[in-house]
């Protein structure tokens, strides 16, 4: 199934995972502190109840995280995109655009610079198991992989933003 129809055929927590996911792999951009989504990943097990709570302090926190660079832009709006209600609509659109952002600035940093580079490559990869695993799992149990999920597509990304560093840098 294609990462668009596994959307589509999301429910709420799956929804709010998928979005969060993505957030989660970009916050790298933004800020070095990985924690502060961590209260809105237990909260999805709860589904709507916390929601908005959870949401307006990660929001909150990153609001207060210093401006980096224009890279990091697209992740502040991301968060502040999130919707407090828990609906598949609002929901859906959200996890929608934080996908196709995701990809976005994975292509960006992908040292091929391709569509289908590696970086790339492995960001849909990721997001297409998430839902994979969200949706065989209802009750809630396939969390904790979509989490590790998320943070191994963490540590692709700061290992990309350090070879992207060191290049800048040049040989010394």
């Amino acid at each position: 199934m294609s990462l668009a129809e596994l959307i589509a055929e999301a429910d709420e927590r799956s929804l709010a995972a998928s979005g969060l996911a993505c957030l989660d792999r970009c916050l790298s951009l933004l800020i070095d502190e990985t924690e502060v989504l961590r209260p809105l990943w237990a909260g999805i097990a709860a589904g709507e109840d916390g929601w908005a709570e959870r949401l307006a302090a990660a929001r909150t926190v990153l609001d207060e995280a210093p401006d980096t660079d224009e890279t990091a832009a697209p992740v502040r709006k991301m968060i502040g995109a999130a919707p407090s209600e828990w609906a598949a609509g609002p929901l859906a659109e959200w996890a929608t655009a934080c996908s196709a952002l995701a990809l976005e600035l994975h292509q960006e940093l992908d040292p091929s610079g391709g569509k289908q580079g590696p970086l790339v490559a492995g960001e849909q990869r990721r997001q297409i198991q998430i839902l994979e695993v969200l949706s065989a799992t209802p009750d809630g149990a396939g969390l904790r992989r979509a989490l590790d999920l998320s943070t191994e597509g963490q540590r692709v990304l700061r290992a990309a933003l350090s070879r992207r560093a060191r290049a800048a840098q040049g040989p010394s």
